[in-house]
């Protein structure tokens, strides 16, 4: 099979990375990783005025009507990059709306969502470590929800909760309705933080369709494809800093041990690139694997990239854990992506037994 990429898919990345590069130099992030918040308004409306806010949403509601393998591509370069924006959580938001909603809601909240005038967020984790949408608890009663949700990014910024219930089903809630209570958590990814966010006989509105699975699948996706980014910047990284490293009187890279270790991390990376592109892929058009292949390419992939990060710091040496080096943001990233929607043996079971192991 003959799979690769458009011209056009290459040319978005491309458009991002340019991007990235100009509005997200390493200072930049620092200086967002020091702050009080993990949003940076010229960023996120740059992604925006470039219709990434949009990009899965249909062109009848504003959007790109693109598909979730170019939503990964964004995501890869975000990743190599450890932009904070809220991407993640508006764009599944935007997926479970465009697939779940009812005529009327698309007709409401899609456009505000393309243009980036509301900023939505995903409200899924539950106590226990539960992301499993067919063991959520949370329930609409009465037209009202009360539940607690953890580990949500971007919730100080978000316009709209998309929330997930009991039998995958989700809901609508406007930020501003009343009973919300937002609690930040120590999170040790600071380019995205997380949130608990408790809902008391808060309104809400259910989406037309129970489609939880597919927001959690589409999000495994996105954290795969975020970890590829990650792991092959810090592929780069360790790199570069071998070959100016200098140790009793050689450049560290020049050592036996160092080249293995270079070439173990790139080819852990470079091969799982296709597990990520066939996830997405089969996503929007082979829905039979879809389920399966986002549950090992999720696994897979966050593995790969924590273990691109301890690398990393080895190689780097003292310094690899110290806050001046770079290091430290891409590895508590990929425990982020790691631990997110569920940890890697928890998918490797689920991918086991749909496979029918």
């Amino acid at each position: 099979m003959d799979f690769g990429l458009s011209e056009e898919q290459k040319l978005l990345q491309e458009t991002v990375r340019g991007f990235v590069a100009n509005e997200c130099s390493l200072a930049r992030l620092r200086e967002i990783y020091d702050c009080d918040s993990d949003f940076d308004a010229a960023i996120w409306s740059g992604l925006a005025e470039m219709g990434i806010a949009g990009l899965m949403i249909p062109e009848a509601f504003g959007g790109a009507g693109l598909e979730l393998l170019d939503l990964a591509l964004v995501a890869e370069v975000l990743g190599a990059g450890a932009v904070p924006c809220p991407l993640f959580g508006h764009a599944l938001a935007s997926i479970a709306v465009a697939e779940a909603g009812s005529d009327a809601q698309k007709e409401r909240i899609l456009p505000q969502l393309a243009d980036a005038t509301r900023i939505a967020a995903v409200a899924l984790g539950e106590g226990g470590g539960r992301w499993d949408p067919e063991r959520f608890d949370a329930r609409v009663s009465d037209g009202t929800l009360t539940a607690t949700k953890h580990y949500v990014t971007s919730a100080d910024r978000a316009g709209l909760f998309v929330v997930g219930l009991a039998g995958g089903e989700l809901a609508l809630v406007d930020a501003d309705a009343p009973g919300i209570a937002i609690e930040p958590l120590d999170s040790a990814d600071r380019t995205r933080r997380s949130f608990s966010v408790r809902f008391e006989q808060t309104p809400a509105e259910r989406l037309a369709v129970a489609a939880g699975r597919r927001v959690v699948d589409a999000g495994l996706v996105l954290l795969a494809a975020d970890a590829f980014g990650g792991g092959w910047q810090l592929v780069e990284f360790a790199t570069r800093y071998a070959k100016t490293r200098e140790q009793f009187g050689q450049k560290i890279g020049e050592f036996q041990a160092v080249k293995h270790q270079l070439a173990d991390m790139a080819i852990d990376i470079e091969p799982a690139r296709g597990l990520y592109w066939y996830a997405a892929y089969a996503f929007d058009h082979v829905r039979a694997e879809s389920e399966q292949v986002a549950a090992m390419a999720k696994a897979h992939l966050t593995d790969r990239y924590a273990q691109a990060a301890r690398d990393a710091v080895e190689i780097y040496g003292g310094i690899g854990l110290t806050w001046e080096c770079e290091v430290h943001i891409w590895l508590k990233r990929a425990l982020f992506d790691r631990a997110y929607l569920g940890t890697p043996d928890v998918h490797r079971e689920r991918s086991a037994k749909l496979s029918g192991w």
